[in-house]
């Protein structure tokens, strides 16, 4: 087991993780932005190192600092968290050469499923149903015959990153062009990789994926499903699980299909298989997130298995000491992503100091987050400021205790969404599981 790890991540994951490493016996090293000198994760940490100034690209992203860090601390093993570098295989290949863990897949797992279009390719060659659409398109007269064949709506999806960046949806050939430009620019700026392809719009869908965790020995288990249909431009807001309507049949179907996928990849920690859903409960094999999820204390909550732990002992070599007739999810769990916004301003992004903090309790309550009392809220990161996940028997009671916690928690001082996910748990059409991922333009 690792004695000591460093951190490459900011706010509440990087908090989630330290503490981890702690019930472990782990000693944890951060590392921060100048802008993040008097952050949690920096005075939870038994050691910290400032790696550059507020900008993403000069600190967080600074692969150089980061290793460098690892270096001098001693760090046995670097967990990324998710975003920032947790899918760039170049970091994890680094990771490697410098013979530091990297808490994550293999460089040639992440490389191999970051790019969406030879993910694709792995799973058709598997047996997984994809959806329909093209192969990579370098110019916009290639991509507009592809999309003739494809026929609209459909989506322009960028091969590498997350996140929802580099998408855009088509809905006739008058638009195609322009949205096949930005796309491919945005995708360049946001990976620095321009190249994108085509998929088949599919409406209406659901937003559902399965969570795997695979050992280098070969072992894999699936821990259930969760349903993330609830989005704002391709961000998920709001996750559940299990998913409300999806059948027993399907679910044991999708779930033997996220462990072919996983075997095809040569998969090993902690994955997420997402799939598209529709109302007639056929699906489809979207991308494989080759780290930990933002929603993963969903899965926590209704299996009892700590994710980042197993994350830790798989990358420390230990094998899986449980089986998937062992993996038994139980009652409702709901998660909604308190993000530090004003959905009223068109989700313009809110930061400042932390006036007043009262986080709501209970039994099957949790409040992941990185805030305090007096913190302020920096305006250069992520606006996600903290994950509300509550757990019950049933999803009405877990509906129903949402709602409470969410009108119980205050968070002074900064613009928060907290309203908006009150209205859509009030909502009749997600009362009734029915929803689709366009729920939230249409609310």
């Amino acid at each position: 087991m690792f004695s000591k790890i460093l951190i490459a991540n900011r706010g509440e994951i990087a908090v989630r993780i330290i503490r981890a490493c702690k019930e472990m016996g782990i000693s944890t090293v951060a590392v921060f932005s100048e802008a993040d000198r008097d952050a949690l994760h920096v005075n939870l940490a038994d050691e910290s190192i400032c790696i550059g100034p507020p900008q993403l690209k000069d600190s967080y992203l600074n692969i150089a600092a980061i290793i460098s860090a690892a270096v001098a601390t001693g760090a046995g093993a670097i967990h990324p968290g998710y975003g920032l570098l947790s899918e760039n295989a170049k970091f994890a290949a680094l990771c490697e050469k410098c013979n530091i863990a990297f808490i994550g897949p293999p460089s040639s797992v992440i490389a191999k499923m970051g790019d969406k279009d030879m993910a694709r390719q792995a799973m058709q060659s598997a047996g997984i149903p994809v959806i329909p659409g093209s192969k990579l398109v370098e110019t916009s007269e290639q991509a507009e015959k592809e999309a003739e064949k494809i026929g609209y709506p459909l989506l322009i999806k960028a091969r590498s990153g997350g996140g929802g960046c580099g998408i855009r949806m088509v809905k006739s050939s008058k638009d195609f062009r322009k949205e096949f430009e930005t796309a491919s620019a945005e995708a360049r700026m946001a990976f620095g990789d321009g190249a994108v392809y085509l998929e088949k719009y599919l409406y209406p869908a659901k937003h559902i994926e399965m969570q795997v965790l695979c050992d280098a020995q070969g072992h894999a288990v699936v821990l259930g499903e969760r349903e993330c249909s609830i989005q704002r431009k391709h961000q998920k807001l709001l996750e559940e699980s299990p998913a409300p309507t999806l059948s027993r049949q399907t679910r044991a179907k999708m779930e033997l299909c996220a462990l072919r996928a996983a075997k095809a990849a040569g998969y090993v920690n902690a994955g997420t298989v997402e799939f598209l859903v529709d109302d007639q409960q056929n699906f489809y094999f979207m991308e494989m997130n080759t780290r930990l999820q933002v929603e993963h204390a969903v899965t926590e909550m209704v299996t009892g298995i700590d994710l980042v732990k197993w994350q830790i002992r798989i990358a420390a070599g230990l094998p899986l000491n449980f089986e998937q007739k062992d993996v038994k999810p139980h009652g409702s769990a709901i998660e909604c992503r308190i993000n530090a916004e004003n959905p009223d301003l068109n989700y313009r992004p809110s930061s400042g100091k932390i006036t007043l903090l009262h986080v709501p309790g209970g039994p099957w309550v949790r409040f992941d987050t990185a805030l305090f009392q007096d913190y302020t809220v920096p305006p250069f990161y992520d606006s996600l400021i903290g994950k509300l996940i509550v757990h019950a028997q049933t999803r009405e009671e877990a509906i129903r205790k949402m709602q409470a916690a969410l009108c119980e928690l205050v968070i002074a001082g900064v613009d928060t969404n907290t309203d908006m996910h009150r209205k859509i748990l009030a909502h009749p059409e997600f009362r009734s599981g029915t929803y689709h991922t366009d729920f939230m333009e249409r609310l």
